[in-house]
């Protein structure tokens, strides 16, 4: 369906033109971001309740209520990834719930983050964003409840989301164990995607399969969430595999092995590497992180850094229990592929094989 922008013009919207970055690959550079967490205090917290915060590298904060209850909260929003209003609602939405699961929580409700140039873009696409979030929300079977709007010269949208969990089966991303097995539950390439399709580039089958991975629930991070055979979870979202797995092995005082042949790719990605089509931020990634890793040659460096948005999640599981986490993610029918494992500390964080 082409929307159109307003009443004066024919020319069907693009939302992807009326922003530099999109979706996760508008993340704050690592570097930065620890600048400003630093200097503003904001890494030191003194609640004894609040067990998860900003003094560590988690998806959500926690904060414990009772003996048996914790609530989850996070906040994520970004530009947009797609030209579409309501599958940018969808994306954005199944992101922000993404990191609800990552802690191992259940999610709960959700609130709306809405930025509108309502001078410019019709109300009726926004409302169009607010409707693909909402499908999104009751597939995973919470209401969006409310929300904040403004009126800005960019078009930004994401969620709060509110969960619970038990206090003691959180799921941060700093539990790795040395000879932990490393799984993903979704290929990687979705920022490569975004920028064909930003370029006006991409093929309709490839569109098809952004939309089904960047839409896709991590809702096997709640099952997860109640075995303690799972160590560690993350999802993988703008500093790509490369940046989580670090912030992972850094958490946990260890190392880890990637095998490159292993790591999953949506089908076509490498067509558009090719042709050096991908996100700016893939570099930014990768000077960020390539001090910490080695093996890595030429243009390998754009699978491992690709920023994703709505990616899979990273997870930690002790070798003796594959076969249980096997038939697990088999019964969920959750696919998974193995990417590698956690080693004890060396002299990378990351070694690529």
């Amino acid at each position: 369906m082409k929307l159109k922008n307003n009443a004066m013009t024919d020319q069907p919207i693009k939302l992807t033109q009326w922003s530099e970055g999109s979706g996760c690959g508008c993340k704050i550079a690592p570097a930065i971001l620890d600048q400003i967490l630093s200097q503003s205090g904001s890494n030191l917290q003194v609640d004894s309740n609040l067990l998860i915060g900003n003094s560590t590298k988690d998806d959500a904060a926690v904060y414990q209520i009772s003996e048996d209850l914790a609530m989850i909260n996070t906040v994520d929003f970004f530009t947009p990834i797609v030209d579409d209003p309501f599958d940018f609602g969808r994306i954005s939405a199944a992101n922000a719930i993404s990191d609800v699961y990552a802690m191992g929580g259940k999610p709960l409700f959700a609130n709306a983050i809405l930025s509108w140039p309502v001078e410019k873009l019709a109300p009726e696409l926004a409302a169009k964003v607010l409707e693909g979030a909402k499908q999104v929300c009751q597939a995973a079977g919470i209401e969006l409840a409310g929300g904040h709007s403004i009126a800005a010269k960019d078009p930004i949208f994401g969620l709060s989301v509110n969960g619970v969990i038990h206090p003691r089966k959180i799921k941060t991303n700093r539990g790795a164990k040395a000879g932990d097995l490393i799984f993903l539950t979704k290929p990687l390439g979705i920022g490569v995607l975004a920028t064909a399709l930003k370029r006006e580039k991409i093929k309709d089958q490839d569109y098809l399969s952004l939309l089904d991975t960047a839409c896709r629930l991590n809702s096997i991070g709640q099952v997860l969430g109640n075995h303690e055979e799972v160590h560690a979870m993350t999802d993988v979202t703008g500093f790509g595999l490369l940046g989580h797995l670090i912030e992972m092995a850094e958490g946990a005082e260890l190392s880890a092995k990637i095998e490159l042949d292993q790591l999953p790719l949506i089908e076509g990605i490498q067509e558009y590497i090719d042709q050096f089509i991908f996100p700016d931020n893939t570099y930014r990634n990768w000077n960020a992180y390539n001090t910490k890793t080695k093996g890595v040659k030429g243009m390998e460096l754009v699978k491992l850094c690709d920023p994703q948005t709505s990616g899979g999640l990273l997870i930690s599981v002790a070798p003796e229990n594959l076969d249980w986490f096997e038939k697990t993610m088999k019964l969920e029918k959750q696919v998974f592929w193995h990417v590698g494992n956690f080693t004890a500390k060396g002299d990378f964080v990351v070694e690529v094989v």
